[in-house]
């Protein structure tokens, strides 16, 4: 454990994140960890090791194990409003639900018959309905998923409604959507878009917004552009303050696209979220998990 490195930009980073804090790495043994999910019922944390095609679990008296050897190459993870886990696959190209027992089942792969690319981060609306974005990064080479053509050629956000098994594109504007999030009111929905992967000199490295309209998204606007690096996964807290990954940890803002300060590790970052409270933070950064406790 050492104590948390801040980088300030703006006093009221004190008011909204703290004045110090912990880290503490709690597993370091990660090809590419990705899409922590916290579980308060079950005091435990569900994590992606995309490349190593498997999914662990933390929990504080046991530590890590796995929970899924064999993931489908597993990327983002949340929790439903029944407290059941919700994951991106690349390898089946679809969004699985998994129920308190351990049941697995695939709950949407295709839109209008064609395959969906690789949904990458996925967040549930109170409403119910799922929403996530799906670049292609899990079709382009058998590092994250299996290589093959997209078959809808374009990555869009999507809104998928359980109850009635209904799949809607969102929104056609984006290029390479990859993390989202809820402002707390859903009246927003804030999502990474982050094109530079491919076009290191025009590409996107963007924190944009929509307007949430029924299962559509609309009036794009720009946040904030992130550097060093790109957006990856985020989170927003109940104050409505971003905390986003970058190159080298997590950069702080405020939805108006102020840049309150950075959170240094120092190593890539990919996504983070809150544990029981806002004073805790789970983080996923390269090869490893850790833990940002407020002081």
């Amino acid at each position: 454990m050492q104590n948390a490195i801040f980088e300030v930009y703006d006093e009221r980073f004190y008011q909204f994140v703290g004045y110090s804090g912990t880290l503490q790495e709690l597993y370091d043994k990660a090809v590419w960890a990705e899409g922590p999910a916290w579980f308060p019922e079950q005091q435990r944390l569900i994590f992606s090791d995309v490349k190593a095609n498997k999914m662990y679990c933390w929990e504080l008296e046991k530590g890590i194990s796995i929970f899924r050897d064999m993931s489908h190459f597993a990327n983002g993870n949340t929790v439903n409003q029944y407290g059941e886990l919700v994951t991106c696959e690349h390898g089946r190209r679809g969004i699985s639900h998994t129920d308190k027992e351990g049941n697995v089942r695939l709950l949407v792969d295709r839109i209008e018959n064609k395959r969906l690319n690789s949904p990458n981060d996925v967040v549930v609306k109170s409403d119910g309905t799922i929403w996530f974005t799906d670049p292609p990064y899990g079709i382009l080479t058998n590092e994250e998923g299996y290589q093959s053509s997209s078959e809808i050629i374009g990555c869009y956000v999507y809104c998928f409604d359980p109850i009635c098994n209904e799949i809607t594109i969102a929104t056609f504007n984006t290029m390479r959507p990859n993390g989202l999030a809820f402002s707390p009111d859903e009246s927003q929905l804030f999502v990474a878009d982050m094109s530079r992967v491919e076009f290191e000199q025009q590409g996107l490295h963007h924190l944009v917004v929509f307007d949430v309209e029924g299962k559509k998204l609309h009036n794009r606007r720009t946040v904030a552009e992130i550097t060093p690096g790109i957006p990856d996964g985020f989170c927003i807290d109940k104050q409505g303050v971003i905390y986003c990954s970058c190159a080298t940890g997590i950069i702080v803002l405020l939805p108006d696209g102020t840049k309150l300060g950075r959170i240094l590790l120092n190593k890539t970052t990919s996504n983070c979220t809150f544990g029981n409270d806002e004073k805790t933070l789970f983080i996923t950064a390269s090869n490893s998990l850790y833990k940002l406790t407020i002081l």
